[in-house]
């Protein structure tokens, strides 16, 4: 498994970087402009919209290269008609007339047919090219999928959380199959956490959490939200390490069980 070579996300034939870059954080426009050098065109417009990554689209779009970016924004809308209003805007902020993806946010039941209709209408419009959603409850995922309205999902995956190893992955698969990008590789940092560790361990690093991610094949893009240069610039180095070993997979799932097991209750704080 090459992680620097591009893949096909799902059945949408969309080629993206194994790693996809989140606007959250805080990493300066230079930082976003060196990982898409380095093949991360996966750029997640999502919850909190700092004006760096803006900055990153408009000076690589300035360059002809917009066809090379796949540009997603994500809408926590669950009204119709401020969904629409609301990408218009993101569009008109970023300088694009579309968007590759809508992604519909933080959705563990199927969204209303009338945010259906009106996501396939925007859609029809040129608005977008592919429709996504992100969510928690994995079991969901398999039986939207049937439905043949979504062409990728955005799945809660790290080495402390694995469920998706048995109620998601295995009924996601074929040629046709929608893209799956997994969120949350540190578990919001506590895998990073000296303090959550078992005794006598020593933390992972970030690298070490996306690279786990990226070992399963049934993973398209780790999403990884890097606050500064030095955090992109670790994240990248994972395309060179490439898969984790044998010993090191089992030393995430150990660090990963150890986490879960003594995890507080469950919060959410984004892509991270």
């Amino acid at each position: 498994m090459d992680f620097t070579k591009h893949t096909i996300l799902g059945g949408t034939g969309l080629k993206v970087g194994k790693l996809g870059v989140a606007a959250s954080y805080g990493a300066p426009a230079r930082a976003f402009e060196e990982a898409f050098e380095r093949g991360c065109n996966y750029f997640y417009w999502g919850s909190k919209r700092k004006s760096s990554m803006l900055q990153a689209i408009r000076n690589i779009c300035g360059k002809r290269k917009r066809h090379e970016l796949v540009i997603v924004i994500q809408s926590y809308s669950r009204s119709a008609v401020l969904m629409e209003v609301f990408l218009k805007k993101a569009l008109r902020s970023l300088g694009i007339d579309h968007a590759d993806v809508l992604l519909l946010g933080w959705h563990n039941k199927s969204p209303s047919k009338r945010l259906l209709d009106k996501a396939l209408a925007m859609k029809k419009k040129g608005l977008f090219g592919f429709l996504g959603l992100s969510g928690h409850d994995r079991e969901l995922f398999p039986q939207l999928a049937q439905e043949g309205i979504y062409d990728l999902f955005h799945v809660r995956y790290n080495a402390a959380h694995r469920g998706a190893e048995k109620e998601t992955f295995p009924h996601l698969r074929g040629e046709s199959r929608p893209g799956i990008v997994s969120y949350t590789a540190t578990r919001w940092g506590r895998l990073l956490n000296p303090k959550k560790m078992p005794p006598g361990e020593s933390p992972p690093s970030a690298a070490d959490c996306y690279r786990f991610v990226l070992s399963n094949p049934d993973v398209d893009i780790c999403m990884c939200g890097p606050k500064n240069t030095a955090q992109m610039r670790e994240a990248l180095h994972v395309l060179e390490l490439g898969p984790l070993s044998q010993d090191e997979l089992k030393r995430m799932k150990r660090i990963g069980d150890h986490v879960h097991a003594n995890a507080g209750k469950f919060f959410w704080a984004g892509h991270e």
